[in-house]
């Protein structure tokens, strides 16, 4: 089932309240940045590449009012360590299903966007994790993937990491720009970029762009019948890192999926639309539970 989701952009929701992390988490020799709002059953937000919580910092305030919201930042992301190691979708799953053992929760409602969805679908399918609801905006869930720079990257990583910092600070702009409709204000820009820039930033950066591989795709979405919970699935259309024909044939892979095309947006739909997720997902909770 596909609709439409009408978008009224007039005023876009601002919250007043400072992105934190507070928390740490130690995965392996590792610190996990993370953070919870908001009172109620629980529910976990979970960011996509080449970005971080902070995505969700329009949003889950929204949802907080009714749900116990928990947000972190992926190994290799944001706030956390950004170790020379394995940083891909195959160990972020585990990472997952660690946080949610510590975190104490069972079946949380899930809101997941880009490597978010593909690490919430692998955690669901490999490591048995089972959740009330599943909302997948824009995931990496169809193979084949990879954008040219990204192909690029992946044979040339050493090259890439170690270009001159100012072409590193302007691909990354162009790159995050290009995963938006609606231009990002400079201040806005800086959030995605900062984590990214400086020597170790830099490589990081590289680093998880060479170990993006379709193989942690394939590993689990011939199963994607097996889920065990209602699913909406969300997609930007005029998303061009993703199409919206990934989108189309991954809600005609889930029993049950709905599909909602958020016009006006790309693929960093909680920059370009956060109002048109917050109505689906709280449209949906009640539904699905």
């Amino acid at each position: 089932m596909t609709e439409r989701f009408p978008v009224d952009r007039v005023g876009r929701m601002e919250s007043k309240m400072a992105w934190q992390l507070p928390e740490r988490f130690q995965f392996g020799e590792h610190n996990i940045a993370w953070g919870v709002i908001g009172d109620g059953p629980p529910a976990v937000v979970m960011h996509g590449t080449p970005f971080s919580s902070l995505e969700w910092r329009r949003i889950a305030p929204w949802l907080a009012r009714h749900r116990r919201v928990f947000y972190y930042d992926m190994l290799g992301y944001g706030q956390s360590a950004k170790p020379d190691t394995d940083v891909s979708r195959g160990m972020q799953n585990g990472l997952f299903a660690a946080l949610c053992a510590h975190w104490d929760i069972d079946r949380p409602d899930i809101v997941a966007h880009d490597f978010g969805g593909s690490t919430a679908l692998r955690a669901h399918l490999i490591d048995g994790l089972d959740y009330r609801s599943l909302v997948l905006i824009d995931p990496v869930a169809i193979s084949p993937q990879g954008s040219p720079l990204v192909q690029a990257a992946k044979a040339n990583e050493g090259v890439f990491s170690e270009l001159p910092a100012y072409i590193h600070e302007a691909i990354l702009r162009a790159y995050i720009g290009g995963a938006v409709r609606n231009p990002l204000r400079e201040t806005e820009m800086k959030l995605y970029l900062d984590p990214w820039l400086g020597e170790s930033g830099q490589k990081a950066f590289w680093r998880q762009v060479a170990q993006m591989d379709d193989k942690y795709s394939r590993e689990v979405e011939w199963r994607y019948g097996e889920i065990r919970c209602p699913v909406s699935i969300l997609w930007g259309a005029d998303d061009d890192w993703i199409p919206l024909k990934d989108g189309e044939e991954l809600a005609r892979r889930i029993p049950a999926a709905q599909l909602i095309v958020i016009p006006d947006a790309k693929h960093l739909v909680p920059e370009d639309a956060p109002e048109a997720i917050v109505a689906a997902v709280l449209d949906f909770l009640p539904r699905a539970g």
